[in-house]
């Protein structure tokens, strides 16, 4: 499998995040922070993460404009995940995260949804990660895995 994993950070949580998904996926793996990628290179991989931090309820300005760069179909072909770091208060709930949004961006531009997206949690607004968190986008690259070799994909959500 030749996958990218594709991240902004401004505190390094999002990076460890990222870092961690592309240690625990098997294959060729590259990953990119957000600033150094060439859209017209996306549709070349067969599974594309994308994470930023939230940031006023929405990914980081770099993921956003990356995003708005993508061609319309340019991700055919493509299984897609997006994940966020986030902090776990009651805005967030109401107003929203990166992680939805940035997975109806890649769905929009043609990519297979392999997962819904995913937040893992920060305490304050610098960090660090929440204990445990980790593990758990360990385990989420490990079920983005397990989807992508048969066992079913989430290309009807968001």
């Amino acid at each position: 499998m030749n996958t990218l994993v594709i991240y902004d950070s401004l505190y390094g949580n999002t990076n460890t995040i990222a870092q961690t998904i592309a240690d625990a996926i098997p294959g060729e793996v590259k990953m990119l922070h957000v600033k150094d990628v060439n859209v017209s290179e996306l549709g070349g991989y067969d599974l594309l993460i994308v994470g930023a931090p939230t940031h006023g309820a929405k990914p980081s300005d770099a993921v956003s404009d990356l995003l708005q760069n993508i061609e319309t179909s340019a991700l055919e072909g493509t299984k897609v995940a997006a994940f966020d770091t986030r902090l776990t208060n009651k805005w967030i709930l109401i107003f929203g995260t990166a992680a939805p949004k940035i997975a109806k961006s890649l769905k929009n531009k043609g990519g297979t949804l392999v997962v819904e997206g995913e937040g893992f949690f920060v305490t304050g607004g610098e960090g660090p990660l929440q204990e445990g968190e980790i593990k758990r986008a360990e385990a989420w690259a490990k079920e983005i895995v397990r989807l992508m070799n048969g066992y079913g994909d989430a290309s009807t959500a968001v």
